[in-house]
């Protein structure tokens, strides 16, 4: 009898810590997402601004850049994870703006997706080759959207994706908001290659710099 309960037991932990072995802490990746328009007709035009839209998300240890590339032009997201600092790049043809933000900053701006949590539905798909889980968000405002990750890839840095920051893995394809329209993100490729330092290094000139406080009056956020 010791001896199966024995057996159990170091079954169980080479169970586990195969499990925890095969989820890869990503330190280092580019991921690019595609992005669909879920438009209702009401707004067709900037629907079709936005048509083919792509997202590439760059991570170097917890430092990170998000790029948002439009027909309309390219914002840019840079984390410095050292200090926690936040520049958000906006570059649509003649108008481009550098916006400076702390930490404090970072997180009032996102202040819609604090407290996010997540219900995991016995529901999967594979996307870009990952078993993925789907599981259903919820905001304090009690509004809702679905997103599919994977386990298998553990971003060190979770501040690039703000509203799926408290998920045990990788969102792979998710829903979300862009200004009054409703978008989905998925997933088309990571690569693991090693990104360039040099794509965290900010411009030094041609772009009108703001804090925080002064693109609100603008509307710059």
């Amino acid at each position: 009898m010791k001896k199966a309960i024995h057996t159990v037991f170091v079954f169980m932990a080479l169970f586990f810590s195969l499990s925890v072995s095969a989820q890869k802490k990503l330190t280092e990746a580019t991921i690019s997402y595609d992005i669909v328009i879920n438009t209702d007709n009401k707004s067709p035009q900037a629907a079709d601004l936005l048509d083919g839209a792509t997202s590439v998300v760059y991570l170097k240890g917890n430092s990170s850049r998000s790029e948002m590339i439009s027909s309309l032009g390219t914002q840019s997201t840079i984390i410095d994870g050292k200090t926690g600092e936040v520049t958000v790049l906006k570059d649509y043809g003649e108008q481009k703006y550098m916006i400076k933000m702390n930490a404090n900053d970072w997180k009032e701006s996102n202040k819609k997706y604090e407290g996010v949590t997540f219900t995991f539905e016995n529901e999967f798909k594979t996307i870009a080759g990952y078993n993925c889980q789907k599981a259903i968000g919820k905001l304090n405002d009690t509004s809702t959207f679905t997103v599919y990750f994977t386990r298998d890839l553990e971003p060190v840095n979770k501040e690039f994706q703000y509203l799926n920051k408290n998920l045990p893995g990788l969102a792979m394809q998710y829903e979300a908001s862009l200004g009054k329209l409703k978008v989905t993100y998925t997933v088309s490729s990571i690569n693991f290659n090693p990104v360039p330092a040099s794509k965290f290094d900010l411009p030094k000139s041609g772009y009108r710099v703001m804090t925080y406080e002064e693109s609100k009056n603008v509307g710059g956020m």
